[in-house]
């Protein structure tokens, strides 16, 4: 064999080991490795948990949004700021039904006792100022019965009992005063009460968790939001229904006025 023979046989058998060297890593390289395969297993089995813990927080998160859920997060707070909310609204229907024009007076009413004074038939008067459970009927009435005797103390005994029929009256718009300032404290006092809770929670090692301070923070702020939530509209509510009253009983003090009046104008008249 001649020395240019062997050299090509030596490159051949050279060439061979790293040809089937780099197969070799190519299929290593293709071919998973059993910590992939372990990679691979579980996420398929955890995959289907994941997607249940996202579903399972959804529904949390809104259960905590409806309005049961915010009552429940409210805490004890959320009990007495219930009780102002259905004293609100009673109060301010029951206000606004008392303050109407009519429970105070009528038109009618008030020409009818006026003929009857101006003809000093005192009696149909009262009867005639009577005929309607109104406000100025009650006040009125004791003073027609005074109006013989004197003007002066007929008008001065209707001043007064208008001023009692009015404080009963008022009351009813007081206690929506009371609520309007009372619900925005209570919500406070809740936001205290979740926020000593909170520091509590961190005083336990809470801290690195926000998780467990969510509920203590959630009472703190929405009692605050309800309690303003309540007080706003019933200090609205307040001063509408103020007015109105203060509107009504100027009306009939002056239909008092004007029914006692009849007296001295007829006898002007008749002196004329």
């Amino acid at each position: 064999m001649t020395m240019k023979n062997r050299r090509n046989l030596n490159s051949r058998t050279e060439f061979t080991p790293r040809v089937e060297s780099t197969l070799t890593r190519s299929e290593l390289r293709h071919t998973p490795s059993p910590a992939s395969k372990l990679g691979i297993y579980l996420c398929a089995i955890l995959l289907p948990a994941i997607a249940q813990a996202q579903d399972t927080a959804e529904a949390v998160v809104d259960d905590s949004l409806s309005l049961w859920g915010l009552i429940q997060q409210g805490g004890w707070a959320m009990y007495p700021l219930g009780a102002c909310s259905l004293a609100m609204f009673f109060l301010i229907f029951y206000s606004w039904k008392e303050t109407g024009r009519g429970k105070f007076f009528t038109s009618a009413q008030v020409d009818a006792a006026s003929r009857a004074i101006a003809a000093r038939d005192f009696i149909q008067g009262q009867t005639a100022i009577n005929e309607t459970n109104t406000l100025l009927g009650r006040a009125l009435t004791p003073a027609l019965a005074k109006l013989s005797v004197s003007h002066e103390k007929a008008e001065n005994l209707f001043i007064e009992n208008l001023e009692a029929e009015e404080n009963s009256v008022s009351q009813w718009v007081t206690y929506l005063n009371v609520v309007a300032s009372v619900a925005p404290m209570i919500g406070l006092l809740g936001t205290v009460s979740g926020m000593i809770s909170a520091f509590q929670t961190i005083g336990r090692g809470g801290m690195g968790r926000p998780e467990l301070l969510a509920g203590d923070i959630g009472e703190a702020l929405i009692t605050t939001a309800t309690g303003l939530v309540i007080g706003i509209p019933a200090m609205i509510a307040y001063f509408v229904l103020k007015n109105r009253l203060n509107t009504a009983m100027i009306a009939t003090a002056q239909a008092g006025s004007e029914v006692l009046d009849a007296k001295e104008e007829k006898a002007y008249t008749s002196s004329s």
